[in-house]
């Protein structure tokens, strides 16, 4: 957080730090920092991002993997700036790298319930969405006639296997605290962590059956 500084700001030498080279001092209590204003001197496509309300703000990049619902194997990857609508972009730009245009259904959670991700969807995929419904306060984009199916309440529940790779990739990878900068890097580290978990989980699927 001490590289996040005023985009603004002149560029400072070393005399602050008694022309060691090492960053000066600085107290960030009280500064107002956002992505408008600030960015990283070290990493500057890194942006200031909440995962929840109530956490600490962090720089980073987002991760975004897509799984097939009947093994959970990851099929696509995606490394993004981190903002409001990067997940809904990330899901499209994964889509279009799977091949075939066959029928498929594409489960995922509330925050893709609108309605140009969903029309997306179904107009240049032929897909099916089986999103969970945001109807709090507002219209959903899910109809009725989808919710209905057998399949998406099974699509609902196989959906959540999603944060399975990610949650290896931080306790048993070392995803949690990549020592890498740039996009570039940091998809290329995703991704292989990405493959390391197929690998794990195609030796579970292949191990034969016990006795």
């Amino acid at each position: 957080m001490k590289s996040f500084q005023p985009v603004d700001a002149d560029d400072e030498d070393d005399s602050g730090s008694g022309g060691s080279g090492r960053n000066a001092a600085r107290n960030l209590r009280g500064e107002r920092r956002t992505n408008a204003t600030h960015r990283s001197t070290t990493d500057p496509g890194a942006k200031l991002y909440k995962k929840a309300p109530g956490q600490a703000a962090r720089l980073a990049y987002l991760g975004h993997i897509a799984i097939e619902n009947r093994h959970g194997l990851v099929v696509a990857t995606e490394l993004t700036e981190a903002n409001g609508t990067a997940e809904r972009e990330a899901a499209l730009a994964m889509l279009e790298r799977i091949p075939g245009r066959h029928r498929i259904t594409v489960a995922a959670n509330k925050g893709y319930d609108t309605r140009g991700f969903v029309e997306n969807l179904r107009r240049e995929f032929n897909a099916t969405p089986h999103i969970a419904q945001n109807n709090t306060n507002r219209r959903t984009a899910i109809a009725a006639r989808t919710t209905r199916h057998p399949g998406y309440a099974a699509s609902q529940k196989v959906r959540k296997r999603v944060e399975e790779p990610f949650g290896w990739s931080k306790a048993a990878g070392l995803l949690r605290r990549p020592m890498l900068r740039g996009a570039e890097a940091l998809a290329g580290w995703f991704n292989l962590h990405a493959v390391a978990y197929n690998l794990i989980r195609l030796r579970k699927l292949l191990a034969p059956d016990p006795a």
